[in-house]
């Protein structure tokens, strides 16, 4: 009799077998596509790492292009937390002072690569009639911010006396002498905070109704010498980014995508190497 049901037997061991394979892979498909799914969503878009309003209240604290730049990379201001090449480190923003006429202003940019340079941000300066007092606009990178983004404020009082001062002096505009992987010798490299957190500090830095948003700009026939500099190499999320941009973070997500089926099997482990007498080492010589 057990004989006669032995080949069934069999046969439904193996179908168990296979069903509990293939659930297996099952599981793990969407185990993959979840994790997948879930980097996707929580990455934050490069705009979210710098807010360009604290980076005006900042501005007000520098009296020249060089302490502009040593504030902007302090992590004790916690306005930078721009990391556009994913490294998990806040990238060192560079300063390049310049302008025309009753208009100055500075460019902000970064290398994520080597040979490579992004600007992100400009901030132009117009001194106004009154003494000690300015218009002020800054605009956002439109591959970084999108388009027409920018934000006018006004200035008064010591410390824009001070800036103005330095700005339409006799001087040679600063530009900062720095790139990737040379950085200044005080500084070193931090790791970005989350998106909550920067909120947070951020929004209390800037003064109610301090800066208004607008969709144009009054100073966009003056261009910085950064103008027009893109990095292909950008792993955050843009708004609008070059067709160079987009195509590298393509290619960026397919690579995050875990093959389910192809895997390469796990190599079995070696059988450990055999004493050759008590007391002598098993490494060879």
């Amino acid at each position: 009799m057990k004989e006669k049901y032995f080949p069934y037997i069999i046969a439904a061991m193996f179908a168990v077998s296979f069903y509990s394979i293939f659930k297996s892979l099952g599981e793990d498909s969407q185990k993959n596509a979840s994790n997948y799914n879930v980097n996707v969503t929580q990455a934050v878009s490069a705009d979210k790492g710098l807010n360009l309003q604290a980076v005006g209240e900042l501005l007000k604290k520098a009296k020249n292009g060089e302490e502009f730049e040593k504030l902007l990379n302090d992590p004790k201001s916690g306005v930078n937390n721009l990391d556009l090449n994913g490294d998990g480190k806040v990238d060192y923003i560079k300063v390049t002072e310049f302008g025309e006429g009753d208009v100055k202003g500075f460019s902000l940019s970064t290398e994520p690569k080597k040979g490579e340079e992004q600007e992100i941000a400009t901030i132009k300066i117009e001194k106004a009639e009154d003494q000690g007092s300015a218009v002020v606009e800054t605009k956002g990178n439109p591959q970084i911010y999108g388009h027409n983004h920018y934000y006018q404020s006004s200035w008064s009082g010591l410390g824009t006396g001070m800036l103005l001062g330095y700005l339409f002096s006799s001087h040679r505009p600063y530009a900062s002498p720095f790139s990737y992987g040379n950085y200044p010798y005080s500084y070193n490299s931090y790791r970005t905070v989350p998106y909550d957190a920067y909120t947070r500090r951020t929004g209390s830095m800037i003064p109610d109704g301090a800066y208004k948003r607008t969709s144009s700009g009054r100073y966009d026939h003056i261009s910085s010498p950064n103008n027009g500099k893109m990095a292909s190499s950008i792993k955050a999320p843009l708004k609008n980014p070059s067709r160079s941009q987009k195509s590298f973070q393509t290619r960026q997500v397919t690579r995050k995508k875990s093959p389910v089926f192809g895997r390469k099997k796990a190599s079995p482990a070696r059988r450990p190497m055999r004493s050759r007498g008590f007391g002598r080492s098993g490494r060879r010589r």
